[in-house]
């Protein structure tokens, strides 16, 4: 069976660090990207199940990655979860007119995002 894949895609290392320990820990398949073009080349390429995805990073914000993901139809059901430090209604507003699935502000409970990825992977977490 093909691994899960989860592509991480924040500028932030601390943030990178902090998922990618979580995702490791339970033996969860995850590749990284660090700003908004890479993002989109390794969503293509990979066509993870879930993404993880900041609002603001370098070359293309993460609201702009989320609406070109969604209207791609190979895309498009790559569930995404937006990521970001600014919690004003307003920026979650804006990330479900983007097409994001969800949406967590930061600093979050690894505890609550490792509970998340398991819900939406359905159970298939491991290599």
């Amino acid at each position: 069976m093909e691994p899960v894949k989860i592509l991480i895609a924040d500028d932030e290392p601390y943030i990178v660090r902090s998922l990618s320990y979580i995702l490791q820990r339970e033996g969860i398949s995850f590749d990284i990207a660090t700003d908004g073009q890479q993002t989109i080349e390794k969503a293509r390429r990979l066509k993870p199940k879930l993404l993880f995805l900041d609002i603001m990073m370098p070359r293309k914000s993460g609201l702009e990655v989320c609406t070109l993901i969604k209207q791609d139809p190979a895309l498009r059901a790559i569930h995404i979860i937006m990521l970001t430090a600014k919690g004003q209604e307003d920026d979650k507003q804006k990330s479900r007119s983007a097409g994001a699935d969800e949406y967590i502000t930061k600093p979050f409970s690894p505890r609550q995002v490792l509970e998340r990825v398991k819900d939406i992977l359905g159970g298939r977490i491991g290599s």
